[in-house]
């Protein structure tokens, strides 16, 4: 098995894991309520960003790539918070099947 060479010098931005709680409403509905999970290290890049029309109104999709050290509680659908912004997590993988990373493709709630 080829080994990748992820930096751990890279990680030098700190973010907050959030999971999403459901909580029921008084119309018998539900919103989402983000709770503070751990706070860690990581590397922020972005890799898009695609404008399009939706319903008349003007809807951009931002997407970045967030690396950190592996952790077993991570799953999509959570976020991590960078500053004032949140970056809901698609998908994650281990990129070499090591247990040592996990590159997480993220996209940018606005």
């Amino acid at each position: 098995m080829a080994l990748i060479f992820l930096d751990p010098g890279l990680l030098r931005r700190r973010v907050r894991l959030q999971t999403p709680d459901m909580i029921a409403d008084a119309s018998g509905g539900a919103v989402t309520a983000w709770r503070e999970v751990a706070e860690l290290s990581a590397h922020v890049e972005p890799l898009s960003a695609a404008a399009r029309e939706r319903f008349g109104q003007r809807a951009e999709t931002v997407t970045h790539r967030v690396i950190c050290r592996f952790r077993s509680d991570i799953d999509r659908g959570m976020a991590f918070v960078l500053k004032d912004r949140r970056l809901t997590i698609r998908s994650l993988h281990d990129p070499d099947e090591s247990g040592r990373f996990l590159v997480c493709r993220c996209e940018e709630e606005r």
